[in-house]
């Protein structure tokens, strides 16, 4: 059994070699051990391996000698700017103001901008709510104060609980169940070392973190606003996009009175998709629900368990087959992308679909050096798609549903229509390739890929529907060497 201890070292010498001690006594393996004072001064994260009931006895030990967090007691950080004249002994007031009422100072700055004024940035270290809003009063007395928020910021004021006053604001943000805690301060932690290991500033990342959050959450309830278009293939059959602000479309195709979907979008827009899709479909909570799935990334698989039949390529079902049973799906096996993909699994309340509803389209066998298989075909009403699995640029399991009857080409995330997408879209789409480094899993691949789906389709005029941003219409004339 695997666990992750969120500890809190004590400020004194041997305090690691104590913790570490503890699960050795007990014959527990560490199988990954994180601590960085210049991140965070008391946070050690210890993964370990063992026995269930050895674990449950190294939790009484740690708790007994101080090492488990106590979230509930933690203080949190706040940054105030305060504009003061420049002119010798300004700040004297306001520190003996911040002396009175005992808080700790985790961060000062201070530097002339060739104006009468200064401007003075102090991170205080609160515990009572009730205190600053009465500090902040007196402190107005004085000179203009401003509450800068942490994530606007590019320094870490703090370093004593970076980690917890982080999560605290994802959560708060995200509105984040309590319980959802130590999962969101694991994942920091491993981000913070992923980016450490490579060398790189964490500050950039983690405030993309927080804007991707604020950014699910802003666009849920009334301010969920996708376009939606609804396009006329024959007389019998049309195709309607669902386009939302955050993830991946969802495509509603209707062929002779019969629905099924292509992708589903975020699990935490679930709310505010059902009147959408009511609205569309009047008889939608008693049809028979079917999807067909262009591949496992979490932005497009969101609404699966609400459907009863879904279609997808061996690597997709193998891939949900894990992630139901609790093990790290096809993204997370990849160590640069595994902290952000379950902080956003988190993040927009993800859970897997029972895998028993999924049919694998075609052989799955393996792609021997080919950028796209044909591995099978698949009809719905009057469309026959033929269906090809991409090489993996973008993520193994992927796969492109080609119609050459009717023109029409679902590409998934290997091609998306980028000049097409709305500012949301645009701006959503920005947060994911500095979280994981790419959206693809080898963009080199990926670029290849695309150009190959470009060259199935034949002369004529087509309907490209990619996985984000609006609809291509795609116009291409006979090569010489098809003539």
């Amino acid at each position: 059994m695997k666990k992750t201890y969120i500890t809190n070292i004590p400020n004194k010498i041997g305090a690691l070699l104590q913790a570490t001690k503890c699960f050795s006594t007990l014959g527990i393996n560490i199988t990954r051990v994180s601590y960085n004072k210049a991140v965070d001064s008391h946070a050690l994260f210890i993964e370990v391996q063992g026995d269930e009931e050895k674990l449950l006895e190294a939790d009484r030990i740690l708790s007994e000698i101080g090492y488990i967090n106590n979230t509930e007691s933690e203080a949190g950080i706040i940054l105030l700017e305060f504009c003061l004249r420049d002119v010798t002994g300004s700040a004297t007031e306001v520190l003996q103001l911040i002396e009175q009422y005992g808080f700790n100072i985790s961060y000062i700055s201070s530097q002339e901008n060739a104006t009468e004024y200064q401007f003075l940035k102090v991170g205080l270290r609160v515990e009572n709510e009730a205190e600053i809003s009465e500090f902040l009063a007196k402190a107005e007395e004085l000179c203009p104060v401003k509450i800068i928020e942490y994530n606007k910021s590019e320094k870490i004021y703090d370093n004593s609980f970076f980690y917890r006053s982080f999560v605290q604001s994802l959560m708060e943000t995200g509105g984040i169940s309590e319980d959802k805690r130590n999962l969101l301060l694991i994942n920091t932690n491993l981000a913070m070392e992923v980016l450490d290991t490579q060398g790189l500033s964490p500050y950039r990342t983690f405030d993309c973190i927080s804007k991707f959050a604020a950014l699910l959450s802003r666009c849920k309830g009334n301010s969920f606003s996708p376009r939606i278009t609804t396009h006329k293939i024959t007389d019998n059959t049309e195709i309607t996009t669902i386009e939302p602000p955050c993830g991946s479309n969802t495509a509603i195709i209707k062929s002779f009175g019969e629905y099924l979907f292509v992708d589903t979008g975020f699990a935490c827009y679930t709310q505010e998709m059902l009147p959408i899709l009511r609205k569309l479909i009047p008889d939608f909570d008693t049809i028979e629900k079917k999807c067909i799935l262009t591949h496992m990334d979490v932005d497009h698989v969101g609404l699966l368990p609400m459907f009863d039949k879904i279609y997808a390529s061996k690597k997709s079902r193998d891939c949900l087959i894990e992630e139901y049973e609790g093990r790290d799906g096809i993204r997370e096996k990849n160590p640069l992308h595994t902290p952000y993909i379950r902080i956003c699994k988190t993040l927009t309340e993800y859970v897997p679909a029972d895998p028993s509803k999924m049919t694998v389209i075609g052989d799955g066998g393996e792609m021997k050096d080919c950028l796209l298989r044909q591995i099978g075909f698949f009809s719905f009403g009057e469309l026959d798609f033929e269906v090809y699995e991409g090489a993996g640029g973008h993520l193994p399991g992927e796969i492109v549903l080609i119609d050459y009857s009717k023109k029409i080409a679902f590409t998934g995330d290997i091609y998306v229509n980028i000049k097409g997408m709305t500012s949301e879209q645009k701006q959503y789409n920005q947060y994911a390739p500095i979280l994981t480094t790419s959206v693809d899993t080898d963009k080199a691949l990926c670029t290849k890929e695309r150009e190959a789906v470009m060259q199935r389709l034949g002369a004529g005029s087509w309907h490209i529907f990619g996985a984000h941003g609006a609809v291509y219409n795609y116009e291409t004339k006979v090569h010489s060497s098809q003539k």
